[in-house]
This record gives C-alpha cells, sequence and structure tokens, in this order.
C-alpha cells in the first residue's frame, strides 16, 4: 500500500469512528507535534526577560499526560481522557501549562462516559474546556490561549449542524486556531508592539493541527526550527536543567571549513543529546550539548569533520549535580514544625534566597523562579507529606500562581495560596507569618504585606523590542518595577540608579539587593557601595540570592 492509498484508509477510519484507541493516536499526535514546534512557541515571547518557556511549559504539561496514558491500558474513551487531564493537570508548570490542564479538564467533564467520539460530543467537549480554562483564570486577557480555545468552540458550534464528518469537522477547528491564533495582536496591545501572536494560542493550535496532520498521513517529528546562535560573550550564562540519561556536558569550540549550515548542524546534534546549545564569535563556533555516557565522543567527532576544533571540555554532570545538591541541602536549615502548626512552603529560583525563607519559618521549599516553573505535583509532593493540615503556599513568581492554586485544588489539606509575584513580597508576607495563629488572620496579614514592599529585576534583554514606550535593544542592561518593564541601561550601575530613581527610593528607608549567580559578590559589592553613596541616608543590604538570570533582584521598603 503506498502513502497516498495508507493517507485514505486512515482518513476514512477516522470519519467513520473515533473510538478510545484511535483518540489516543490523536492526543500523542498532538504532543508530538507540539514537541517539534516547541522552540518556535518559546521565540514568541513578548517581554525581553529570560521567560520564553511558555512552548517547553505545555510541552511538558502534554508530556504529563501522555504518561499518565501510557500505564494504562484503558481503552474507553471517557475514561483515557480523564487519565490524561489529570496526569495533564499534575505535570502543569506556568500559566500556559495550567490553563491547558484546565482545557483538557473540560474535555474530561465532558466526555467522561463518551466511548466514542463524534463532531457533536467534539463540539461540547470544546464548550465545556473553554468554560473550563475561562473559570479557571481570575482576570481572563483576550489576545491569549482563552480566547483561541473560545473561537475553536464557537467555530465547532456553528459547524457542528452541518456535517457528521469528523475530519472535514476537525479542519475547520483547526482553522479557526490558526485564525484566531494570527488575530491575536489586534486583540492584545503588546503581542501588536512586539510583532508576534500569543505563544500560548500557538501552543493550542499546534496540538490539534498534529491531530488532523497525523489524520492527512503528515509529518508530526520535525517542526519549523528555531536555531539561533548567542555571542560567545554570552554563553557562560547559559543555564540548563541536567535531564535524565544525559551524563555528560560536551563544549568544542571550532572553526569551521566553509560557512556552517546552522539548521543542519543543529539537527545532526539533536541525534546525540540535549541541551544544545551553538555560541559563535570571531569565526568559532562554541558547541554545548548534554550527552549520556555512551555518545561523549560524537559531539568532537562531528565537530572535527566540519572544521578545526580549538578546545574541548568535557564534565560528569552527574557528580556536579550530587555535589551541588548535597552542598544545597548542608546549607539549608528548615524550620521544624511542630503539632498543630500552620505550615508554609515557598518557591525559590537560588539558594541564598532559600536560606532568608528558612531563616523567617519556611518549612519546606520548592527549587523554581523565571524559566523554571515548579509543576503542580511538585508543588503538592513539598507539603503532602508535612505532619500539618492546614497549609500556606508562596509561589513568588506570576508564572506559577495558577499552579499553586491547581495544588490546593487537589489536595485534601486546607491550602491557602498568598499570590505572591515576585521575591520581595514572599519575604515580605513572610515577615507576618505565624505558624501558631488563626490561619484565616495569617492569610489576611500575609497577603496585606504584598503592598508593603516595591520589587525590581535587573536582568540583560533578551531581545530587541519597544513596549510600553520602553525601547529596548538585545544585551542591554534592562529594569522590571513590580514586574513591569520600565528603562533601559547601557550598564548594570546605571540600570540599577535608573531603577531606584524611578521607583522613588529616596522616600523609603531600607534597600536590599539579592545578586544573581551571574554577578560576582565583589562586582555587586561595588554596585552596592556606590548606591550608598547616591543614597547615603538609606540602610543598604546585600545578600547572597543565588537567582539565575537576574542580577539584582531590589526589595525596596
Amino acid at each position: 500500500m503506498d502513502n497516498t492509498d495508507q493517507t485514505a484508509t486512515n482518513v476514512a477510519r477516522y470519519q467513520s469512528k473515533v473510538d478510545g484507541d484511535a483518540f489516543k493516536e490523536l492526543l500523542f499526535a498532538g504532543y508530538k507535534w507540539l514537541r517539534a514546534n516547541s522552540e518556535v512557541v518559546n521565540a514568541l515571547n513578548v517581554f525581553p526577560v529570560p521567560d520564553g518557556d511558555t512552548g517547553t511549559n505545555m510541552l511538558l504539561t502534554m508530556q504529563a499526560g501522555v504518561f499518565e496514558v501510557n500505564q494504562s491500558n484503558e481503552r474507553h474513551l471517557g475514561k483515557i481522557i480523564q487519565q490524561f487531564a489529570h496526569g495533564a493537570l499534575m505535570g502543569a508548570r506556568g500559566n500556559s501549562g495550567v490553563i491547558l490542564s484546565q482545557i483538557w479538564r473540560g474535555f474530561s467533564r465532558s466526555l467522561d462516559v463518551n466511548t466514542e467520539l463524534s463532531v457533536n460530543s467534539l463540539t461540547e467537549a470544546l464548550a465545556e474546556a473553554r468554560d473550563t480554562a475561562y473559570r479557571g483564570v481570575v482576570r481572563p486577557v483576550e489576545g491569549t490561549i482563552l480566547t483561541v480555545i473560545k473561537d475553536m468552540a464557537e467555530s465547532a458550534a456553528r459547524l457542528s449542524a452541518e456535517t457528521t464528518d469528523f475530519v472535514h469537522f476537525l479542519e475547520h477547528v483547526v482553522e479557526a486556531a490558526n485564525t484566531s491564533v494570527e488575530r491575536t495582536p489586534q486583540l492584545l496591545p503588546v503581542l501588536k508592539e512586539a510583532g508576534v501572536v500569543d505563544s500560548g494560542g500557538k501552543g493550542l493550535f499546534y496540538i490539534f493541527d498534529g491531530m488532523l496532520r497525523y489524520i492527512n498521513g503528515e509529518s508530526i517529528e520535525e517542526g519549523e526550527r528555531v536555531v539561533k546562535p548567542v555571542s560567545l560573550a554570552e554563553f557562560e550564562d547559559v543555564m540548563d536543567e541536567v535531564e535524565e540519561g544525559q551524563d555528560y556536558e560536551v563544549i568544542v569550540d571550532f572553526q569551521p571549513f566553509q560557512v556552517l549550515d546552522l539548521k543542519s548542524f543543529y539537527a545532526g546534534l539533536e541525534d546525540m543529546g540535549t541541551s544544545i546549545q551553538v555560541g559563535e564569535g570571531d569565526g568559532i563556533y562554541r558547541v554545548h550539548i548534554h550527552v549520556p555516557t555512551e555518545n561523549r565522543y560524537l559531539p568532537i567527532d562531528y565537530a572535527m569533520n566540519l572544521g578545526t576544533i580549538t578546545v574541548v571540555r568535557m564534565e560528569n554532570l552527574m557528580a556536579q549535580m550530587d555535589e551541588i545538591e548535597a552542598k544545597t541541602a548542608s546549607k539549608i536549615d528548615l524550620t521544624p514544625l511542630q503539632p498543630g502548626q500552620i505550615a508554609v512552603v515557598a518557591v525559590s529560583p537560588g539558594t541564598g534566597i532559600s536560606r532568608v525563607f528558612a531563616s523567617l519559618g519556611v518549612h519546606a521549599i520548592v527549587s523554581g523562579g523565571q524559566t523554571m516553573n515548579p509543576s503542580t505535583k511538585d508543588l503538592v509532593a513539598a507539603f503532602e507529606d508535612l505532619p500539618a493540615d492546614r497549609v500556606i503556599l508562596l509561589p513568588n513568581n506570576k508564572n506559577i500562581i495558577l499552579a499553586a492554586e491547581a495544588a490546593k485544588e487537589v489536595s485534601v489539606k486546607q491550602v491557602e495560596v498568598i499570590p505572591s509575584r515576585t521575591i520581595p513580597q514572599g519575604l515580605a508576607a513572610m515577615l507576618n507569618f505565624n505558624p501558631d495563629g488563626d490561619v484565616d488572620a495569617v492569610v489576611s496579614a500575609m497577603h496585606s504585606a504584598l503592598d508593603e514592599v516595591i520589587t525590581g529585576e535587573i536582568t540583560t534583554a533578551t531581545r530587541t523590542v519597544e513596549i510600553d514606550e520602553v525601547k529596548v535593544e538585545e544585551g542591554q542592561i534592562i529594569a522590571l518595577h513590580n514586574g513591569k518593564l520600565v528603562l533601559a541601561a547601557s550598564d548594570l550601575l546605571e540600570g540599577c540608579l535608573a531603577f531606584l530613581n524611578h521607583a522613588g527610593a529616596e522616600d523609603y528607608e531600607l534597600i536590599t539587593m539579592f545578586y544573581g549567580e551571574n554577578i560576582s559578590a565583589e562586582a555587586a559589592q561595588r554596585i552596592a557601595d556606590q548606591i550608598q553613596e547616591v543614597y547615603p541616608d538609606h540602610e543598604i543590604e546585600i545578600q547572597n540570592g543565588g537567582q539565575a538570570h537576574y542580577q539584582f533582584i531590589f526589595s525596596i521598603e
């Protein structure tokens, strides 16, 4: 049977009946097509900060759903989608991942007793998915993934009375998703300013487009690759999580014999390992990759066939991680929980900040923050075994709040979420924490404290863009005031002083500076000393925060 006949057979299968087995294949196809295009979704990040992880968060959410289904031999459609939705909820990361999990939760509610999927039942499932997703967001914003699922549901409702052909129907739903994504910049001005479409909506489109491509016999393995070499000066700031099975970090510098086809080069590396970065400067290319033990020499051989190698470095990642974890564990002494007390769990992006939270009485810490959002499951695991029936969660990042709310929903314990959007807000809340108090009064006091502190975040711009009349060039120092981009500067000191002036620091008394892992203690102290000269009457505190991406996190009180 040739490909044309096979495609016709596949289409015919889905036109007639979509049972549990068939829908499982569609779910896996949607996951694979999103995986192939996750970097495209990541690249749609609007803001010039290290936060381009929408595609990754949605992919990990889908992956958790796929894993849950793979553990079962279930063939009933309704039960399969229940399993998938549960896995997606527990694996949800970031706002985009949590909203995606709510979409699948709506599907699950609508299809729980169905043995087959039809045009009518898919229409009902999309409507319930829309309603569930909107209910899960306190302040829904149009021009996002919410708009896309709404437009898909409305398109389905209009067409459902006109056809019973499932494949034809799905084609129209996917087209509605694509049209909706393309109009998101008209609904959300910040997208129009940046010249991009909504990343979450694009990710949702890829999932359903993957289903349709699978039915039509089109490839779902290789999407549009986004390959952009970083400068060698920025290369050392690239931080990657060590994935299971990736035992060695290999770095190779080489000068290519001829002009390098970057996409082809990158594709070859993908067959060897993960966490791939390619840097370029003065004609020298630097390759960074994580590989299993048996592949540790492959990147070297690969580069040698393409050019002259100048430097090779290889590190045992698992040994490094064991050492780091041992050191981290030894440095953080968490507060013991006494019977009857309220437990508090905080998300922290760095070891230094974790130590501060521990000193204020936190009982458990979850590692996470910018570009490393913990999942619902990660948050639940942090408090489920604590000997307390009452738990307070401090997400300390705007992209983790929805996951915290999801953890609250799935737990049998009384869980309260303090919607701290920044580290300084979380610390201010902890100063009002009383483990022996009335939980409602404690939550109220901690919530009120969020508005008593000003947050500043200083980082390096990851893209050239103009947002809210602030023009930013990639590589500039930028400052965020309570999460809002407010200025760009030519150097770190200028950025810090400009932020403090913008925030009205002269009207406050205490400036605390948490310096990150990408700046030395000496350099941080020099900047603190210069700030002290400008604000001689202020108390200036400097602490090692250990956070990635941000040179400084400021707390002004």
